[in-house]
C-alpha cells in the first residue's frame, strides 16, 4: 500500500515499468502487518493461546529457587501483536528490585528491533537495516499489567520474607508466595474483551448461585428455582469456553433475572415461610432494581460491575435464609493407609494385579493398563519412546522374591525418553503407576513430567540378579492430578543405564463406603 488512511487500507499495485523506492516497499510491508494485527484484534481478542507451543506456562523451579520457568508459547497482544517465545525462559526474581509485600505481576510485552546492518562502501549513502526482529520481553512488573500492550502470563503475592516461590497447591486459592494463574488471559478462537478480573467475579457469582439454586429446587422442591439454576449453569459453560463478553453478557443475563423474578412470584404465593422474610424482601428488591436498570440500557463495563454487585447481594440474602440448610455435614475421617506400606507391598507382588484389590488395608482401582509391546496398546496410549540410544524388545522368565516364576515380554531403551497417556483418572486422587522390571537392571534414576508439571525423580535405588522380577512403583501426588488423562514423561539421567517395562497399571485408591 502507499498509505494506510483512516478511513481505508491501500496496497501496492504493480504495473510495467512502476520504479519503486525503500517507501514503498515498507508501505507495503506495514499493510499487511497492519491487516494482520486487525485481524487479530478484531477476531481474537488478547491473551495467550494455552495448547499452541507450549502454552507460555509459568511453572515454579524444581530447586525452590526466586524464579520461574516460562514454558514456550504463542500469545496475542490488545494491539494484535503476535507473541511468540520459542524457548524455555527462566526468569530470576529479585526481592530488591520491590517493595515488598506486593502482588508482583510476569508480563510479555512485543517489542521490535532493527537487525542485520549493512552499508556499502562503494557509496556510504547506501545503508541500513536489511531486518526487522520481532521478539517479546518477559519482565517483572509491580503494575496491573494493560491488556493493550501486554498479557500477564501470571501474578504472585509476594511477602516480605519470601525465599522461594512455588506452585500453587490449590490453583483455584494460591496462597502468599504462590503462582496465581487464575487472572491469566485466554485467546485463541473467540476471546473475552473483558478483564480477567472481570471473569474470575463473574465465575464466583455463578459458583455461589449454583450452590443456592441447586439446594432450592433439589432439597426444598421449589420448581421454579430449577430454571435459574440451569441458566447459571449455561452461563458457566459459556465463561469457560470464553464466549462473554460486553456484547453478549447483559443478553444472557437478562435471561436469569426474568427466571429470579418468576421465582420470586411462585415462593410469594406458594412459599410463605421463606416470603415472610426480611432477608427474602431484600432479595426482592435487588432483583427488582437490576431489571430496571435495563431500561435505562446503558450496557457498560460499569454496569456490568453494578449488575453483579446486586447479584452478589442477592446470594447474600439467600445465603442467610438457608444457613442451616447450607451448613455443610461434618466428613467422617477414613483412616488411610501409609503409602510407602502400600508401595513395598506392590513391588513383590507376584500374583495377577486385578481390577480391584485391597493391599495393607488399601482398596485401590485399575483405571488403565498398558502392554508395551502391544500395537493397540500402544496407539490408545500414545506410547512412544524417542531420542534413544538404543532400544529392544525382550522376552523374560524370572522369579519374584517369593520364588513366583513369571515370564513376560516388554521394552527397553537406553537413553532417550518414554511417554504414554493414562486414561480414566479421576481428578484429584493420587496415582499410583506400577511396572514390571528386570531388577537386574536397576540402580537408575529419571526426571519425570505429569501433564507437562516436573515431578519428583523417579529413582530405582539397588539390583537383584537372583530374584529379577520386581514392580516399580511411581506415585503422582492428588494436587497434580487435574485432568481425566495423565500425560507422562520419563527421561532417564543416568549414563549408561538402560529402562525396561514389561507391563504398567495404574491404579487409584478407593475410599470404602
Amino acid at each position: 500500500m502507499a498509505e494506510i488512511t483512516e478511513r481505508n487500507y491501500r496496497r501496492l499495485n504493480f504495473f510495467r515499468g512502476f520504479r519503486t523506492t525503500e517507501k514503498d516497499w515498507n508501505d507495503g510491508e506495514r499493510y499487511h502487518v497492519e491487516k494482520r494485527r486487525l485481524h487479530n484484534r478484531m477476531m481474537h481478542g488478547p491473551g495467550l493461546v494455552p495448547h499452541a507451543i507450549g502454552g507460555f506456562r509459568v511453572l515454579a523451579r524444581s530447586q525452590g529457587q526466586l524464579a520461574v520457568e516460562v514454558q514456550s508459547g504463542y500469545a496475542v497482544d490488545g494491539q494484535g501483536n503476535d507473541l511468540f517465545l520459542w524457548e524455555p525462559e527462566i526468569k530470576q526474581f529479585n526481592p530488591n528490585d520491590f517493595k515488598l509485600p506486593a502482588t508482583i505481576y510476569l508480563v510479555a510485552r512485543y517489542i521490535e528491533e532493527f537487525t542485520d546492518f549493512i552499508s556499502y562502501k562503494e557509496n556510504l549513502d547506501f545503508k541500513g537495516h536489511r531486518k526487522v526482529a520481532e521478539s517479546i520481553k518477559i519482565e517483572w512488573s509491580v503494575t496491573e499489567p494493560d491488556l493493550h500492550t501486554e498479557v500477564e502470563l501470571g501474578r504472585i503475592n509476594v511477602t516480605k520474607d519470601v525465599k522461594r516461590l512455588l506452585d500453587a497447591k490449590d490453583p483455584f486459592n494460591p496462597q502468599q508466595n504462590e503462582i496465581d494463574l487464575r487472572f491469566v488471559p485466554v485467546a485463541g478462537i473467540v476471546g473475552s474483551f473483558l478483564s480477567p478480573q472481570m471473569l474470575w467475579d463473574l465465575m464466583e457469582m455463578v459458583r455461589r448461585s449454583k450452590t443456592i439454586y441447586a439446594l432450592m429446587y433439589h432439597k426444598l422442591h421449589i420448581t421454579t428455582a430449577s430454571d435459574v439454576l440451569h441458566a447459571f449453569i449455561t452461563l458457566e459453560m459459556l465463561l469457560h469456553a470464553q464466549l462473554v463478553d460486553l456484547r453478549n453478557f447483559f443478553s444472557l443475563y437478562l435471561i436469569i433475572l426474568n427466571h429470579q423474578w418468576t421465582m420470586v412470584q411462585d415462593i410469594e404465593q406458594n412459599q410463605p415461610q421463606i416470603s415472610s422474610q426480611r432477608d427474602f424482601s431484600n432479595y426482592k428488591k435487588h432483583v427488582e432494581m437490576s431489571l430496571q436498570r435495563f431500561e435505562e440500557r446503558q450496557f457498560s463495563v460499569d454496569f456490568l460491575g453494578g449488575l453483579m454487585s446486586y447479584g452478589n447481594e442477592c446470594q447474600k440474602f439467600m445465603e442467610t435464609i438457608f444457613a442451616k440448610e447450607l451448613k455443610a455435614p461434618k466428613k467422617l475421617e477414613i483412616k488411610q493407609s501409609d503409602t510407602s506400606t502400600v508401595i513395598e507391598a506392590m513391588k513383590v507382588r507376584s500374583v495377577t494385579f486385578e481390577e480391584r484389590m485391597t493391599i495393607e488395608g488399601q482398596d485401590m482401582l485399575l483405571i488403565d493398563a498398558i502392554n508395551p509391546i502391544d500395537a493397540d496398546s500402544e496407539r490408545v496410549h500414545n506410547l512412544r519412546i524417542t531420542g534413544e540410544r538404543d532400544k529392544y524388545r525382550t522376552r523374560q522368565k524370572l522369579k519374584y522374591p517369593d520364588g513366583v516364576i513369571v515370564e513376560s515380554a516388554g521394552v527397553a531403551f537406553e537413553g532417550g525418553q518414554i511417554e504414554y497417556e493414562l486414561k480414566n483418572v479421576e481428578p484429584g486422587k493420587d496415582v499410583y503407576i506400577v511396572w514390571r522390571m528386570d531388577y537386574a537392571h536397576g540402580d537408575w534414576e529419571a526426571e519425570v513430567e505429569a501433564n507437562d508439571r516436573r515431578q519428583a525423580n523417579c529413582i530405582c535405588a539397588g539390583s537383584d540378579r537372583k530374584a529379577r522380577w520386581r514392580n516399580w512403583v511411581y506415585v503422582v501426588p492428588a494436587e497434580h492430578v487435574r485432568e481425566v488423562t495423565l500425560r507422562m514423561k520419563l527421561k532417564p539421567i543416568t549414563a549408561g543405564r538402560d529402562i525396561n517395562m514389561f507391563e504398567l497399571w495404574a491404579y487409584q485408591p478407593v475410599k470404602r463406603a
